[in-house]
């Protein structure tokens, strides 16, 4: 859109669905618009100061896209027990048949103000190839995400790891209502503050999610960067039974699942202590778990080691829900 100064003059210039990323040129003549949404890849588009189309610069959309079966990629609203309506995201099998039971992975970042679940088209293709083998690929956005406002963020002050679970829980008991989800095979993945998430639903959470991947995880907040930490827990002398609530060594007689840890020795940003400690509390438990370390890796692992970080998830979750070995070669 566009308005003048004074609020007048409103007026819509694109029309496309989904998310629109703009840069205006300096006298205004002329903007570019990068957009896409859930099911078309993102395009560049040149465009003057009354929308008018001048060009179509890029499209990312191949000519061999519409070659493959893709899962079909939805949006919806998941309403909790108290009335809250989560925003959330799904990619079902190819060939998916409601009469059938299918694992289900969520995929988390859930920090305080960051939103999951967008309407644009995500580069990154993995929730395609999992929803290729048979697993329900799944985000919910917590009422703490960016939807919500500063009033949702503000519900984290203090409190970081209550309304994350709060919600994530609800998500999983909609999900064990569909006759098409295996309740015995919900899994998550991520990694930092989404690490921290699976971590914290493998443990208190651990009568919902069965199996998890948490890498580079925070575990608990006092051994994280205190301009993040305490921007939204005080200190721990001010909060500690924030602290105390929102560490995952504070529930790990909880656990019961089967979780892998994976951390570089070398993180600049989340200390590999965090996945130390978190490794002594469940070893002192005499808790099962799985634990790669990649050395010289910082915060995510990057090329040469790439290739094989995501082989090892893959492997897990082929594993787990389904007993037996991935391979590469592709093959349900």
């Amino acid at each position: 859109y566009k308005i003048n100064l004074d609020g007048t003059g409103l007026t819509k210039l694109t029309y496309s669905e989904g998310i629109h990323n703009t840069t205006v040129s300096s006298n205004g003549s002329y903007f570019y618009d990068t957009y896409s949404d859930l099911t078309t890849p993102a395009k560049i588009e040149l465009f003057n100061s009354n929308g008018n189309s001048i060009r179509l610069i890029a499209d990312r959309k191949s000519e061999i896209f519409d070659d493959y079966g893709l899962g079909k990629s939805e949006i919806f609203y998941i309403k909790t027990s108290d009335g809250v309506e989560l925003p959330a995201t799904w990619v079902l099998p190819p060939d998916f048949d409601e009469s059938k039971k299918y694992p289900v992975v969520f995929s988390v970042y859930g920090g305080p103000g960051v939103e999951d679940v967008k309407n644009n088209f995500s580069a990154y293709l993995e929730r395609f190839y999992y929803a290729d083998n048979n697993i329900i690929y799944f985000s919910v956005d917590h009422r703490g995400s960016g939807h919500f406002g500063k009033k949702g963020e503000s519900l984290m002050y203090r409190n970081l790891g209550k309304w994350e679970m709060n919600d994530y829980i609800e998500a999983v008991k909609w999900l064990k209502q569909k006759s098409f989800v295996d309740s015995t095979k919900i899994g998550i993945t991520g990694g930092s503050y989404g690490g921290y998430v699976a971590a914290l639903a493998l443990t208190y959470a651990a009568d919902y999610f069965n199996y998890g991947i948490a890498e580079y995880s925070v575990i608990d907040w006092k051994l994280y960067d205190d301009v993040y930490t305490e921007r939204y827990m005080d200190t721990p002398e001010e909060n500690p039974e924030g602290y105390e609530f929102g560490s995952v060594l504070s529930h790990i007689n909880n656990y019961k699942g089967k979780l892998l840890l994976i951390h570089g020795t070398m993180d600049e940003n989340v200390h590999m202590q965090n996945t130390l400690q978190v490794v002594d509390a469940l070893t002192n438990a005499d808790k099962d778990f799985e634990l790669m370390l990649y050395p010289g890796a910082r915060h995510g692992v990057g090329f040469p080691k790439w290739n094989h970080v995501n082989r090892l998830k893959m492997n897990f979750w082929f594993k787990n829900f389904f007993g037996k070995e991935f391979k590469e070669d592709g093959g349900k």
